[in-house]
């Protein structure tokens, strides 16, 4: 069904949704003039404008290019809330709680690698459990080691031998998110979750060996440690069962708190609780401790990526140079502060489907990126291409410092499976040279490369209004598949 809502268009990148009925604020969408018939043709648009009637809203209700319909909030939502008057809202994060994208660097370049993709690929999928339900079987954690995980994040990790201690400099929030409590956390949650550290789990979560194709700003990219041709990695997973879990548990609260502190809604999944209300804070608390989990996932992940390197071509650490460059949540509610009316104030961000892209110069912009902003990840399909792009200081003002986070889907899963129906998906990819292993041939034909925006519109589109600043665009040469 077709969105009755209006759109003004503000400029070539931004569109209006004016302030009117109960709208607390107006809504900001981000999107190419080609792009706006697609975004129409679902409810996301409504949802912006259902987002801008919640209490203690600042700034318009922002949506980025790669919007689509979400629960309460679209996919692609980004809103904050202050402290006094606001809300924080399970669906303004998401049900994979810190779902996210971290990106490795290689000092192997393509033509060393490329005639062993198919080798490589094999010793990942048998390295790094894929698909629903998920677990290695010679990983499992005790209750007790969980909650640390869930406690301390990509920290954990570290200190028991997955990576080093120069890994969490270069993760957002230092890998570990304040405040968690493993106690407001289910029984159910935690039984979900324990044997699902390192796992990729299903739906569009990968890992990906590319190489980088072309270089838009060189200064920038060699800061980064990117050069043309050089082997790159992309792990894109979150916390798994047990982030879901939280999330599923947490709506259940927020339908009662909603009635509780009497906030009207105009559609139910957008259900919240005061920020500083009880039901706020036990929310906030249980899903920083997902949010932890899940960068101790990532971590993992990328200690069995490493091995799985070393595996394949008989090489060290050092010769290998699989270094992070950076990891980035975008399903996720953060305290952070920001500029309102000229003075600093501390707010409740909800990006869901959003990434974070602080300038250069900024306090929580790692030491390595201070003169060239935070790296923003934005991968695409399996089939084309991803991004790599750095944060401005036009993203800090407006945008709360956000941008999109990947190409959006633009067919359900369902459609993409009649889409698939009768096709080989893996031979398709690898006559363009992509060697793909998925945990199941529905997993594959889900994540088909038509299912999604051209991710390159998308980036096009945040580097055009100028709140994210292209670096390099990487090239799949295989992937694994949840």
């Amino acid at each position: 069904m077709a969105s009755p809502i209006k759109l003004r268009q503000i400029d070539e990148y931004r569109w209006e949704i004016p302030r009117e009925g109960k709208m607390r604020t107006r809504g900001l969408i981000f999107a190419s003039k080609e792009m706006i018939p697609k975004i129409q043709e679902d409810q996301s648009l409504q949802q912006v404008a259902n987002v801008a009637t919640l209490p203690g809203i600042e700034g318009p209700s922002m949506a980025m290019p790669d919007i689509h319909w979400g629960y309460g909030f679209p996919i692609g939502g980004v809103a904050a809330f202050n402290l006094e008057e606001g809300v924080v809202s399970p669906g303004g994060v998401g049900y994979d709680i810190n779902c996210g994208v971290r990106l490795l660097r290689t000092n192997l370049p393509k033509e060393e690698v490329q005639p062993r993709v198919a080798e490589l690929v094999d010793a990942l999928f048998y390295h790094i459990p894929s698909g629903l339900g998920s677990r290695r079987k010679d990983f499992k954690l005790s209750m007790p080691t969980l909650k640390e995980v869930m406690r301390y994040g990509a920290a954990w990790a570290v200190k028991n031998g997955f990576g080093g201690p120069e890994d969490l400099d270069l993760i957002e929030a230092g890998g570990r998110i304040d405040g968690a409590n493993p106690e407001l956390v289910s029984q159910f949650a935690m039984d979900r979750g324990k044997d699902q550290l390192g796992t990729l789990g299903s739906g569009n979560h990968f890992v990906e060996v590319g190489y980088v194709e072309e270089v838009y700003d060189d200064e920038v990219a060699y800061k980064l440690g990117l050069s043309r041709g050089q082997i790159t990695v992309i792990v894109h997973t979150g916390s798994r069962g047990l982030g879901h879990q939280v999330c599923d548990d947490y709506i259940k609260v927020m339908l009662k708190a909603s009635a509780k502190y009497g906030i009207e809604l105009p559609d139910k999944q957008l259900c919240c609780a005061p920020l500083n209300s009880t039901e706020g804070r036990q929310y906030l608390a249980a899903m920083a401790a997902a949010a932890n989990f899940a960068f101790g996932n990532r971590q993992v992940i990328t200690h069995w990526v490493r091995e799985s390197f070393e595996q394949v071509f008989k090489m060290g650490p050092k010769h290998l140079g699989l270094e992070l460059i950076y990891d980035v949540a975008h399903n996720i509610a953060k305290m952070e502060t920001h500029i309102i009316d000229g003075k600093p104030k501390k707010l409740c961000l909800h990006r869901k489907g959003a990434t974070r892209a602080f300038p250069p110069g900024h306090p929580e912009t790692p030491a390595a990126y201070q003169e060239t902003g935070q790296p923003v990840l934005i991968p695409g399909d399996m089939g084309r291409y991803s991004f790599v792009l750095v944060g401005t200081q036009k993203a800090l003002t407006e945008t709360f410092g956000s941008t999109c986070h990947g190409a959006g889907r633009e067919m359900s899963r369902h459609q993409a499976m009649k889409v698939a129906k009768g096709r080989f998906i893996e031979k398709e990819l690898a006559a363009k040279g992509i060697i793909v292993r998925g945990a199941g041939r529905a997993t594959v034909a889900e994540e088909i490369p038509e299912a999604y925006k051209d991710v390159a519109h998308v980036v096009d589109v945040v580097h055009g209004a100028g709140i994210a600043k292209k670096v390099a665009k990487l090239k799949p040469l295989g992937v694994i598949k949840g």
